[in-house]
């Protein structure tokens, strides 16, 4: 079967087979409301739909409407984000809610082109929520649909490389059917999260099998190419559990970087050894007690972080107020609060005690 022939078949076998067995009952499908749907593409960035489901429906409980989202403060969207992972997904969110307040007067635009240029929103993002939304014929090129195109075409190297990822969005573009691109959109992320998965494709039940190049030359396992192996760059934090009254002192990150403007626990410089001489030149606080708390391991994307927690009790808060940059978060209060799954873990064993395993490994 020659190319030509493939590119006529993709979109009708992809179109007919998601009619009867595509998903069609998620939470945020069924609907042409732009923030709803933009709220589940958002949140469906490198997180898996069962992980997603409980978030979104919390999150609109809270914020049943963009205004009313632009309206809050940050620190309440973090705080419904918090474990979801990936934080600058969160802050992007508010700062284009509020955006499509005052530069759209409240009206979500309609136009990929004009939607990617909100807070967050790359090309495939905004072509697929104007689609779903508006009907607008665009192609998308998430991880999902690069991995099926890959195969079923046949395109070698990395699809994160500039070269390989021109070429699928040509390829994309050509595919698209002129009707039902709403539908063809769902059916490819279908496809991919449901069949064409990275690891154990279901390429029996797959309705690209007699058209897959992959498959047909035995190399399903090779297809997409791997991202080319780098050393991943290890890194040590060591943070200060700063508790006084029941509360524990929370400084916020700065606006770039991991964490980025989310409340977290102080770091204790790494060229400052005592702990205690560190917090009073920084907050005038006086220790009259320290202890080391049990290491914990947290991978990012790009790096992996040693976090080595030393819990720092003070008889009394000082003249450190709460404000923008600080904290006294009741430690009865986690539950509530936004906070990155590693600095809950920790104040969890401060609360708790800590687990048996005094060296633990978290997801990001």
């Amino acid at each position: 079967m020659d190319g030509t022939t493939r590119d006529s078949d993709f979109a009708p076998r992809l179109i007919a087979w998601h009619r009867g067995h595509g998903r069609h009952d998620l939470p945020w499908q069924n609907t042409r409301d732009p923030y709803r749907i933009w709220l589940s593409e958002i949140m469906l960035q490198q997180t898996q739909v069962d992980t997603v489901i409980p978030y979104y429906a919390r999150f609109l409980a809270r914020f049943p409407d963009l205004a009313r989202l632009a309206a809050a403060p940050v620190d309440d969207v973090l705080a419904l984000w918090s474990g979801l992972g990936y934080y600058a997904r969160a802050r992007n969110l508010h700062q284009a809610a509020q955006a499509v307040m005052t530069r759209h007067d409240g009206e979500f635009p309609r136009r990929a082109a004009q939607i990617a240029e909100l807070p967050g929103i790359g090309r495939s993002t905004a072509a697929a929520i104007a689609a779903f939304a508006f009907g607008e014929r665009g192609a998308i090129l998430d991880g999902n649909v690069k991995r099926v195109l890959c195969r079923v075409f046949g395109i070698a190297g990395f699809p994160g490389e500039r070269a390989v990822e021109q070429r699928l969005w040509a390829l994309a573009e050509d595919l698209l059917p002129q009707s039902e691109i709403g539908t063809y959109i769902q059916a490819q992320m279908d496809l991919g999260a449901t069949l064409c998965t990275r690891a154990r494709p279901a390429c029996g039940r797959c309705p690209m099998a007699e058209i897959c190049v992959a498959l047909r030359e035995e190399r399903v396992g090779e297809l997409p190419a791997a991202r080319p192996k780098k050393a991943v760059p290890q890194r040590h934090a060591r943070v200060a559990v700063i508790v006084a009254d029941g509360a524990v002192l929370l400084e916020r990150r700065p606006p770039t970087g991991i964490w980025g403007g989310l409340l977290a626990l102080p770091e204790i410089p790494e060229q400052e050894p005592d702990a205690a001489r560190w917090l009073a030149t920084r907050y005038g606080l006086s220790a009259h007690a320290t202890r080391p708390l049990a290491v914990l391991n947290h991978a990012f994307t790009h790096f992996r972080l040693e976090m080595t927690p030393v819990l720092v009790e003070v008889a009394g808060r000082g003249h450190v107020a709460a404000d923008d940059d600080h904290r006294w978060l009741a430690l009865d209060a986690l539950a509530d609060a936004g906070l990155p799954t590693p600095v809950r873990r920790i104040l969890g064993d401060v609360v708790d005690g800590p687990k048996e395993t005094p060296q633990r490994e978290l997801p990001l």
